[in-house]
């Protein structure tokens, strides 16, 4: 009998690759093409056209991507600082196992809880690359209560992504594009769109990944290979191990305290409770004194600041020897490396897309192709949510489609008598269902790479969920648009 041939996935940095040269390629077909964009000396509206991608803008894209996520490259390597002294303490991996015993014969209802976590993170602040140090922790907890990784990975991705799909108060996504829509629009009407848009998903998600997981358990098959399992297993640790014996030291004990503070910490930073109440915002001045922004006005640069302290602290209180300190900040550093590589080349899209001006060409065609066809409400609605989705491939940052989109689509959408909140929604809709699976998305890509769960694994696995959910949100937004016009 022929030896079965060994199934290779996809390489991560290969598929980004490919969508950045196909990018290029897009913008050499629209070169020449007109649009309106802002002129950035005068501030003025004026007429502007494609530019084809050169080699040097190609080229030159990663490193370009590079710097245009320098933030969030910073927040990633800090955070893998503080995962390693955190791993080198030996609370994370006997937290885990005290975790999976006492949950023993309940661990479904673990997967509801964290997801439906993640997923306030994710409708409240954006919560996108803050999950990259989940991954592996859940792939391994996971693995430890007798699932296999794509349920941990599941948890995290589609817990918080769901969250993003339906944002409430997050800004850089709902409040990004209402900023930038240059219109008048009602909160409390985007506020029930977004909430409805939220549970759904939320709901249909965590059924989809508890139907998995049960699965799992039952010892009727993962989507992954034996060998994939064998190797996440290594990569994990010894913490996919139960002890019959497990329990944690009152040093551990503190780590873990500081370990949880530090994420509540980090959500309250990231809420922006300037325009939730003056009230709350004035009381948090004092925090200011931490990274000299005070809770409200975080960004990534204050966040990695944060968990880089929280480290210190915790290598502080769990560390034995404190000549293991200096390594776990090497390692912890080396380990995101390949993270953040993959993050700068999905950035480099979009790099290239603003570069040649293809992103507000696209944006403005579409639209103006759509409105001038004089359709309904309904059918706009339904085509604007597919425009988007289309988009978001291309530039799948929320604040970066909202700074594209909504200046066109929100004044045109007003003087049409339509509901601006239901476009606004469709604009956030639509990027957050796309940022469940892109490769353009580089915490996705930096995430599963962590949790050691194949890209074209992910998508195989997720394909039926993800088209319930789009169909689900196409008919949200299109009832939104025909009953709030």
């Amino acid at each position: 009998m022929a030896e079965k041939k060994k199934k290779r996935s996809l390489n991560t940095f290969l598929i980004l690759l490919a969508v950045l040269l196909a990018v290029s390629v897009v913008t050499w077909i629209a070169n020449g093409q007109t649009y309106t964009g802002i002129d950035e000396e005068t501030g003025e509206a004026v007429e502007m056209a494609v530019e084809g991608a050169s080699f040097s803008d190609i080229v030159m894209a990663p490193i370009a991507g590079w710097h245009d996520a320098g933030d969030v490259i910073g927040f990633v390597f800090c955070l893998g600082i503080f995962l390693s002294i955190l791993t080198a303490t030996g609370a994370l991996e006997t937290g885990i196992q005290v975790l999976v015993r006492a949950l023993h014969g309940k661990e479904l209802v673990l997967i509801w809880i964290l997801m439906f976590l993640f997923s306030i993170g994710g409708t409240t602040y954006g919560m996108g690359e803050e999950t990259v140090g989940f991954y592996i922790l859940l792939a391994a907890t996971m693995v430890a209560a007798g699932f296999d990784p794509l349920v941990g990975a599941a948890t995290v991705l589609l817990g918080a992504g769901t969250g993003v799909l339906g944002s409430t108060l997050n800004p850089f996504a709902t409040g990004a594009a209402v900023a930038a829509a240059g219109v008048d629009v009602n909160m409390a009407t985007i506020f029930v769109v977004a909430i409805i848009l939220w549970l759904g998903t939320f709901i249909l998600s965590a059924l989809f990944v508890t139907a998995y997981a049960k699965k799992v358990k039952a010892g009727k098959g993962s989507i992954l290979t034996a060998e994939q399992i064998g190797e996440c297993k290594a990569a994990y640790g010894t913490s996919t191990e139960i002890s019959s014996d497990v329990h944690l030291t009152g040093r551990q004990k503190g780590v873990l305290i500081v370990f949880a503070l530090s994420f509540v910490v980090m959500i309250l930073g990231f809420i922006p409770w300037g325009s939730l109440n003056e009230g709350i915002y004035n009381a948090l001045g004092f925090t200011s004194v931490i990274t000299g922004s005070q809770l409200g006005d975080w960004y990534f640069n204050e966040a990695a600041t944060w968990f880089l302290l929280m480290g210190f602290v915790m290598g502080f209180i769990g560390l034995d020897d404190k000549k293991k300190f200096m390594p776990c900040v090497i390692n912890g550093f080396t380990d995101m490396i390949s993270v953040n590589l993959v993050i700068a080349l999905a950035r480099a899209t979009t790099v290239i897309m603003t570069v040649t001006g293809l992103g507000s060409w696209l944006v403005e065609a579409s639209i103006t192709a759509l409105t001038a066809s004089g359709l309904p409400a309904p059918v706009f609605g339904f085509l604007d949510y597919v425009l988007h989705v289309g988009l978001s491939f291309l530039v799948p940052s929320s604040s970066g489609l909202a700074s594209l989109s909504a200046p066109i689509v929100s004044p045109i959408v007003a003087g049409m008598g339509w509901s601006v909140e239901t476009s606004i929604m469709i604009n956030v809709a639509a990027n957050g269902f796309v940022n469940l699976f892109t490769p353009t998305c580089g915490f996705i890509m930096g995430g599963l790479a962590l949790a050691r769960v194949p890209w074209d694994v992910w998508v195989k696995w997720s394909a039926k969920l993800l088209a319930i959910i789009a169909v689900f949100s196409a008919v949200v937004l299109t009832i939104g648009m025909m009953v709030l016009s």
